[in-house]
């Protein structure tokens, strides 16, 4: 018996990959190599990683087709073998006399044979598959590291196209990107980095935008800056449509959260850099449905974590936002969250009741971080998880947006 066709062309195919794999792809010697360029362009790179994976795809389902095969000629073969060894079966055509001896021995050395052939030919595909899943899987993490690089490369491209050119004397603006960067290493170290935004403004800054800053102690970060004629205000909270949950532990407004060219949270432990021990202004701006706005400003300090990032207030301030005894250097509210619970109200976590995380001093005076509504709920007891400022507009009134921002104080900036 004599392998049919289709077995003869899978073993070809088979050895042909095989070849293909223990091919390295040595340089013609008819002609001498030219010099390869150092890099390849991204278009190249994505381009050979994506061919490279379906070339290792290819190869593997390939290779599982020709064992499937395989396997099916074998048990042909195997049906065919024991069918020769019974007695009275006839081994070829009817028609055609066989003599006992190669009925009886010839037959079955010769199926024994193309079966051992057979499993030789066997092992090595499963060892050529083996070599392709390795590839496979080798291509497969290639391409998830640049995906990832092209999503990293996506973040630093500049949106600003024909945005004027920077004054030799003053600091390059960096380009905006669409999350918060934490270390960034993308300025010369030799150049310094203004302390926060008003002491870019004080370098000549005039433009609002996202800017590189470091405070002192700190690793550089990127903020959002608003150049007015009072100098430079960082933003460090902005609520204007709901894209971003505000209903966040304690780890993430510790961190922050958002985008700083939409709604984003800068978190507390960078506004405790960028405040230091110093004395600074909190402006809060805030907006109705009906188009109505409000400025707050008042002298704040902020404590670090050991204090739970407490907001140092005066006595007026302090009153309204819910504190009930206020002594003559003022209040100290500490941040509260779902589930670090540390408001003023021993009955009750504030967070927990309302939504997001705040300066609670009770449950019923301000919270900037609630849940965001896009129209004003019926119900009483939902108005409540909403975003208000009491002295406003009133507990039960949801605001469209809101604004923080931080300033340090002009004699301390001075100094």
């Amino acid at each position: 018996m004599r392998c049919t066709p289709t077995a003869r062309a899978a073993l070809v195919l088979c050895a042909a990959t095989a070849g293909l794999l223990s091919a390295q792809g040595s340089p013609a010697r008819a002609e001498p190599p030219q010099p390869l360029p150092r890099f390849a362009s991204w278009d190249e790179v994505n381009v050979l990683a994506h061919g490279l994976l379906q070339l290792g795809r290819g190869l593997r389902e390939h290779v599982e087709r020709t064992r499937g095969q395989l396997g099916a000629l074998e048990r042909r073969l195997g049906a065919c073998g024991a069918a020769c060894e019974e007695p009275g079966a006839p081994a070829t055509s009817p028609h055609v006399p066989v003599s006992p001896v190669s009925r009886g021995e010839a037959a079955p050395d010769t199926l024994r044979h193309l079966q051992t052939q057979l499993q030789a030919q066997n092992s090595r595909i499963e060892l050529l598959f083996q070599k392709v899943a390795q590839q496979q899987q080798h291509l497969e993490k290639q391409n998830l590291r640049i995906q990832n690089l092209q999503s990293q490369v996506g973040l630093l491209a500049p949106t600003q196209v024909g945005h004027r050119m920077a004054k030799p004397a003053r600091r390059k603006r960096l380009p905006k990107v669409s999350q918060l960067v934490g270390h960034t290493h993308n300025i010369s170290h030799v150049q310094r980095l203004p302390r926060d935004c008003q002491e870019l403004f004080e370098e000549g800054e005039r433009q609002s935008g996202l800017f590189q800053i470091q405070p002192q102690g700190s690793l550089p970060f990127l903020v959002s800056c608003r150049m007015t004629a009072d100098g430079g205000w960082t933003v460090i909270q902005r609520r204007q449509d709901g894209s971003v949950d505000f209903n966040q532990p304690w780890e993430a407004y510790k961190a922050g959260f958002g985008d700083p060219q939409g709604e984003f949270w800068l978190g507390l432990e960078k506004v405790h850099l960028i405040l230091g021990d110093r004395d600074s202004h909190l402006a809060v701006k805030l907006q109705d449905w009906e188009g109505n706005a409000e400025s707050l400003q008042f002298p704040v300090r902020l404590g670090g974590e050991d204090t739970a990032y407490s907001l140092q207030l005066t006595a007026p301030v302090a009153s309204k936002l819910g504190a009930t005894t206020v002594t003559p250097s003022g209040l100290s509210l500490p941040f509260s969250t779902w589930d670090q619970d540390h408001d003023l109200r021993g009955d009750k976590n504030c967070a927990k009741s309302l939504s997001g995380g705040w300066w609670f001093g009770s449950c019923s005076h301000s919270n900037l971080n609630g849940q965001y509504f896009h129209s004003i709920p019926r119900q009483r007891q939902q108005r409540k998880k909403g975003i208000f400022w009491k002295t406003w507009r009133g507990r039960y009134y949801p605001l469209q947006a809101t604004t923080m921002l931080i300033q340090p104080t002009m004699a301390e900036a001075a100094s």
